[in-house]
């Protein structure tokens, strides 16, 4: 159900007969892969061909009728060859463009025990253990190196984008985050 603040918003920005309730849902994964042991991270420096250049998290669009965690653990054994063993639920951004009519979420993961050889030649882009502290340091999409540090916050997360794509203008942003503590769920 939308919000009655991003109701709204999209009659405000678009007239009432241009907003679409029956938007088209798009869904896709992100899942950092962390050692603790070592306490390093696997990025891919993906190609500018691919989209998204510069050094990312394993991630890609969820098949029907696969679940988003199962389509989760298939994108890191694709692009990586490893085998999760251990994955945590970290958040989820949401991107709407009413415009379009398109909602895009993206599910976030934290893969902490893993299995497996890294592909030789993996399909997305080449692969790199780096140090937690020096990841920030590579060339990677601003978006990304944002969301970065959210992986290893304590809790999950919550952003939600309203943006028109044809302008590229960001209508409202807001951002959550949910600690669990002792007495149920805390909302900052």
């Amino acid at each position: 159900m939308i919000s009655r603040n991003h109701m709204e918003l999209c009659e405000m920005q678009l007239g009432k007969e241009r907003f679409k309730m029956n938007a088209k849902v798009e869904i896709y994964t992100m899942s950092m892969i962390w050692n603790p042991d070592t306490d390093q991270v696997l990025l891919m420096n993906r190609p500018g061909r691919k989209g998204f250049p510069g050094y990312i998290a394993p991630g890609g669009k969820v098949d029907f009728p696969e679940s988003i965690v199962d389509g989760a653990i298939r994108e890191v054994r694709e692009e990586t060859g490893l085998h999760v063993k251990q994955i945590l639920y970290k958040g989820l951004d949401e991107f709407c463009d009413p415009e379009q009519g398109l909602r895009y979420m993206v599910f976030n993961y934290l893969v902490t025990s893993y299995e497996g050889e890294l592909l030789t030649d993996p399909p997305e882009g080449e692969l790199k253990w780096v140090s937690l502290q020096k990841a920030l340091e590579l060339p990677m999409q601003d978006w990304f190196a944002e969301r970065f540090p959210r992986f290893f916050d304590a809790g999950t997360f919550e952003r939600s984008v309203i943006w028109e794509k044809s302008s590229g203008q960001t209508l409202q942003e807001t951002f959550k985050t949910y600690r669990d503590e002792a007495r149920g769920m805390q909302i900052e």
